[in-house]
């Protein structure tokens, strides 16, 4: 879609009633959407033998960072229920760890993965078309020769969780506690299996805010104005340039932020004002 920052062309018509053309254009249309705020409590950090090896002689632990790796997303029509579709998640967190074996030892930085498992219904209404597009990649010689079921798509946004608190015990939760790690999250953690016998055990709660999307391939009309062309020239950056640095240095503003962080009062003021 044009740019909000852009110089009509010479003759273009401007004005919000005057528009040059009507275009078709294909776009993403979310159909439904739903946002969460999951607290994860006590989810099993698990380890390849090199990683668990190091949590068999823990004396203590602190966490360092928690990061997403991964959402594997299954979707599938619900029976009886026309449009609708359930969303499977299941959510790869990158865990990195110092443990403490002892007080004078220094600490062993140590990765695991814990997962989470999640279920949102959502409407994305119906079709019964097959898409097929150029841009993928056809063998002729396979068997299988048909194009993508009209099936919306699931897309999760997921903002950096907040690591709450962790624990070492030398006792699992639940027997059951087990998982299934995929061979890409594994090779992460420098393995290619999980650790099978533990002896201790380490376990994480999370905080996570996420929204979820259901949406599909549509065409669209809207009205163009002009072509976006750019209201700046781009300034020369390589080794060759013959513009003063102390210029470019000049144009950055004084961070003043940095020296002066800003108070609570303050950031509630800019928040209300946005």
């Amino acid at each position: 879609m044009a740019d909000s920052n852009f110089t009509p062309a010479s003759g273009a018509a401007v004005g919000t009633n005057c528009f040059k053309e009507a275009v078709c254009v294909n776009a993403g249309r979310v159909y439904d959407s739903c946002s969460a705020k999951d607290c994860l409590e006590d989810l099993r950090v698990f380890f390849t033998d090199a990683g668990q090896s190091v949590v068999e002689n823990a004396q203590s632990i602190k966490c360092r960072t928690v990061e997403v790796l991964n959402v594997f997303m299954d979707v599938e029509a619900i029976p009886f229920n026309k449009g609708f579709y359930s969303v499977d998640m299941t959510f790869y967190f990158l865990i990195t760890l110092d443990v403490y074996a002892g007080s004078l030892t220094p600490p062993a930085a140590v990765q695991g993965v814990a997962t989470f498992c999640k279920k949102v219904i959502l409407y994305g209404s119906e079709g019964s078309v097959k898409t097929f597009s150029s841009d993928a990649a056809i063998d002729p010689n396979c068997g299988d020769c048909t194009g993508s079921a009209d099936t919306p798509t699931a897309k999760v946004q997921v903002v950096n969780p907040i690591l709450l608190s962790c624990r070492l015990c030398d006792c699992p939760a639940s027997p059951l506690d087990t998982a299934t790690i995929p061979a890409c999250i594994l090779r992460r953690l420098g393995g290619d299996s999980i650790a099978a016998n533990a002896s201790r055990f380490i376990y994480v709660s999370i905080g996570m805010f996420s929204i979820v999307q259901l949406q599909r391939d549509v065409q669209m009309m809207i009205p163009v104005y002009d072509f976006c062309l750019p209201d700046k020239e781009c300034t020369a950056g390589s080794c060759g340039s013959t513009e003063d640095p102390c210029e470019l240095f000049r144009r950055i503003k004084f961070p003043v932020n940095e020296f002066f962080p800003p108070r609570l009062a303050e950031l509630d003021c800019e928040e209300s004002l946005s």
